[in-house]
């Protein structure tokens, strides 16, 4: 795919595959953009199924992963060694794509997710040491079946942060309870921000978000001054005909 150029683009492909190698070839050409121009590209990620898509996707495409600097949209205050770690999950990443442990910049081990949260603000400052708002080059981000994005859960006060980059929530109603999570003034100052999203089971949530516009997490996502990317195979983006 070219680069979007419009601040929102909608690609329905036909399968899981496509939507792979779609979301692969988005990557490379944004981070090699990026790598050119500033020398290094700043990606967020998330878990559930993006990680599949980037462990088949990313050892396809050209780009130098040693520019590459990995930090989380969300993460669960929990031990790296536990499945419910996405670093954890994306350690598998590391010797597919030569990355470096210090490539990902992780939340802090073995403190509550206020602690947790208020380090990793310094750690993402500390990357962004001239911005008033951290602008990442892109953000991959997840949808759940409730529409929620990153840990930004429907009715959730979080969602009207308007100060904090990162925070803690104690209170996931999905478990792990205790998280860290990107808030909104920083998923939408975004240059990028992408979903990936198969199955005929995220028909519905696809349409209330991108037909009916109901007011969810996910519905939330709109870049001030970046482009918003959705990519879907056939059956998510099936109510999406004619839109």
């Amino acid at each position: 795919m070219s680069l979007p150029t419009q601040n929102k683009s909608v690609n329905i492909v036909k399968n899981r595959d496509e939507v792979v190698t779609t979301l692969a070839n988005l990557i490379k050409q944004v981070s090699n953009d990026r790598i050119l121009k500033q020398g290094v590209f700043n990606v967020g990620v998330s878990g559930g199924s993006l990680v599949g898509f980037l462990k088949e996707g990313l050892p396809k495409i050209q780009t130098d992963f040693s520019k590459w600097r990995i930090f989380f949209c969300d993460e669960r205050v929990v031990p790296e060694d536990s499945p419910d770690s996405t670093y954890g999950q994306y350690k598998q990443l590391m010797s597919a794509l030569n990355l470096k442990e210090n490539q990902f910049i992780r939340i802090k081990q073995g403190v509550s997710a206020e602690d947790a949260a208020e380090d990793y603000v310094h750690k993402v400052a500390h990357h962004f040491s001239q911005a008033a708002i951290p602008k990442f080059d892109m953000l991959l981000l997840g949808m759940g079946p409730d529409g929620h994005t990153c840990s930004l859960f429907p009715g959730h006060k979080l969602l009207e942060e308007k100060s904090k980059w990162v925070a803690a929530i104690t209170d996931s109603p999905k478990p792990p309870p205790s998280r860290v999570t990107l808030t909104f003034p920083v998923i939408n100052n975004a240059l990028y921000c992408v979903f990936a999203v198969c199955g005929k089971e995220k028909a519905d949530m696809v349409k209330r978000i991108l037909v009916d516009k109901e007011d969810l997490p996910a519905t939330r996502v709109k870049p001030t001054s970046g482009t918003l990317v959705w990519i879907m195979d056939e059956d998510a983006g099936k109510y999406l005909s004619g839109h």
